[in-house]
C-alpha cells in the first residue's frame, strides 16, 4: 500500500478562519474541487461564486492546488487574480504535491488531493466544471455509504471482437481486490449490457474521511495502471483509470448506486456541465441563468475574462447561437452526437 505520510506542511488540521465564516447553521462537511493553471482555475472560481451564491450556509470550501514539481514539465499553480478572488468568495487553497500522477495523468489530481484535505472529516468532492444550483443542504449524504455521479454513459470497457466480455472485464478487478462481484450488479440490467456493472462518473463523490478513501483510491488505481488483470490488456485506461477504479472503492467501503436520492445532485441543486458549449447545448434555462448571473460581477468578469471560452460563450453571446441549435426536449440521445454537431458550425471551445 502507498502511504502518503509526508503532507505538505500547510495541510489543514482544522478549518480555515475564511472557510469557517460560512458554517453557521449549514452543513457539516468539507467541499473540495482542484485548482491548477489554465481552464480548471477559472471553472473553480465559477464553481465558488455558484456556490456561495446559491447555498450560502455552505461550511467549507477548499480548492487544491498542485504544486510544481518533478511529474510536472510546467508551471501547475493558478494565477494570482485567480487565487485573490478565490479568497474573497470564501475558499481556502490547499498546496498538494502528485507524487504519482501529475502531468501524465491530471486526473489523478483528484485522488492525490484527498490527502490534503482534514482527515476524519467528511467531504464532498466536486469536478470544477460544476454549477451549484441550489442549496447543497436540500442533499441527504450519508457518509458512511460513499456515493457516485450517476450521470454517465458506457464509456469504459470497449470491447473487441472475440475479446473479453464486461462480466470478464469487471470481474476480474473485483477479484483483484477479494470484493464481491455479484453484490455489485445491477439484476434488472440484461447481462453484457454495461449498465449492469456498477459504473460512476467521478464528476462528483463523497465519504466519511478523505484520507480513507484517497488511499484505497490510490491503491486500487495505482495496482490496475502498474499491473492490470490479464482480462485488461486490450483496454485504454486514459483517461478512464479513476473512472475505474472508483466503483470498486466504493463497493469496498460499502457504498453503491442508490445512496442518494435521485434528482438532486446532477439535477435540481448541481450540474457538471463539462463544457461550457455542451452546457449552452443541453442544459436548463436555470443552469444557463446560474452561470450568466455568477459570472456577471465585476470583480469576478476582470478574471475570468482571461480565459477565452468563457469570454466568447458567456460574455460574447456565442453560448445563446450554440442553445439555439438544439431543442432541450429533442436532443440527440449521445453526447457525442451534440459535440460533433457544435463543431461543425465551428463554435467548439474547451
Amino acid at each position: 500500500m502507498v502511504k502518503f505520510d509526508n503532507l505538505p506542511a500547510d495541510a489543514p488540521t482544522a478549518p480555515a478562519p475564511d472557510a469557517q465564516a460560512h458554517g453557521a447553521g449549514g452543513t457539516d462537511y468539507n467541499i473540495l474541487i482542484v485548482g491548477q493553471s489554465g481552464r480548471l482555475q477559472f471553472e473553480a472560481v465559477i464553481f465558488a461564486a455558484s456556490l456561495f451564491a446559491n447555498s450560502p450556509s455552505t461550511t467549507r470550501l477548499f480548492v487544491a492546488e498542485p504544486q510544481p514539481g518533478n511529474l510536472w514539465s510546467n508551471n501547475p499553480t493558478m494565477t494570482d487574480p485567480v487565487r485573490q478572488v478565490l479568497r474573497e468568495l470564501g475558499a481556502t487553497i490547499l498546496p498538494f504535491e502528485a507524487r504519482h500522477f501529475g502531468q501524465s495523468y491530471p486526473y489523478g489530481n483528484k485522488i492525490e488531493a484527498l490527502f490534503a484535505l482534514p482527515e476524519g472529516e467528511p467531504f464532498v468532492f466536486f469536478d470544477t466544471d460544476t454549477l451549484i444550483l441550489d442549496s447543497l443542504t436540500r442533499v441527504p449524504f450519508d457518509f458512511e455509504r460513499p456515493g457516485a455521479s450517476l450521470r454517465v454513459e458506457g464509456t469504459w470497457p470497449k470491447l473487441e471482437l472475440y475479446g473479453p466480455g464486461y462480466t470478464e472485464i469487471w470481474s476480474s478487478l473485483y477479484d483483484r481486490f477479494g470484493l464481491d462481484f455479484d453484490a455489485s450488479l445491477d439484476l434488472s440490467q440484461p447481462d453484457e449490457y454495461w449498465r449492469r456493472y456498477l459504473y460512476f462518473n467521478a464528476g462528483y463523490f463523497f465519504y466519511k474521511c478523505p484520507h480513507l478513501f484517497g488511499q484505497r483510491f490510490l491503491d486500487y488505481a495505482l495496482s490496475i495502471r502498474d499491473d492490470p488483470p490479464r482480462a485488461l490488456e486490450c483496454q485504454v485506461m486514459d483517461p478512464w483509470l479513476d473512472q475505474v477504479a472508483l466503483p470498486l472503492v466504493i463497493q469496498s467501503f460499502g457504498g453503491g448506486r442508490e445512496v442518494l436520492p435521485a434528482g438532486l445532485l446532477d439535477g435540481e441543486v448541481s450540474c457538471h456541465y463539462r463544457v461550457l458549449p455542451m452546457l449552452y447545448a443541453r442544459e436548463t434555462d436555470r443552469v444557463v441563468e446560474v452561470l450568466e448571473q455568477v459570472t456577471a460581477p465585476q470583480r469576478i468578469k476582470k478574471v475570468l475574462k482571461a480565459c477565452e471560452p468563457v469570454k466568447r460563450m458567456v460574455y460574447q453571446g456565442r453560448g445563446a447561437k450554440v442553445r439555439a441549435m438544439f431543442d432541450r426536449n429533442n436532443l440527440p440521445r449521445r453526447e457525442q452526437a451534440i459535440r460533433n454537431r457544435i463543431k461543425r458550425e465551428g463554435f467548439w471551445m474547451r
